[in-house]
């Protein structure tokens, strides 16, 4: 399905993401981080912008923080804003459609 110069592309169930977890997923060569909390659905990159470690499979803190395991970073996983560093970039957040059960991602073509 095409939006625009974006695709909508199914990156999970949401059965398989529990609450309070984020899932890694893969898209073709890019891999994602699908995170579920109270407030819903969220996707970003999975490869944190201080050193590339992943921020996906693993649960959420506070209820929509992420955190690198290799330096700590902390990211927000509803804009993918830094919430503490070394990491000094945001993490690329996309616009997630939940439908019939399925999680769908908008990615630039």
């Amino acid at each position: 399905m095409t939006v625009g110069a974006a695709r909508l592309v199914q990156v999970a169930a949401l059965a398989d993401v529990p609450l309070g977890w984020v899932l890694k997923v893969r898209v073709g060569s890019r891999e994602l981080a699908v995170a579920h909390n109270e407030d819903g659905i969220y996707v970003m990159d999975n490869s944190c912008t201080h050193a590339g470690g992943p921020v996906g499979d693993t649960r959420l803190k506070e209820g929509c923080f992420v955190e690198c395991p290799w330096h700590n970073s902390v990211f927000d996983v509803r804009t993918g804003a830094v919430v503490r560093g070394p990491a000094r970039k945001e993490l690329k957040a996309y616009d997630v459609t939940v439908q019939d059960g399925k999680i769908f991602v908008s990615l630039p073509d």
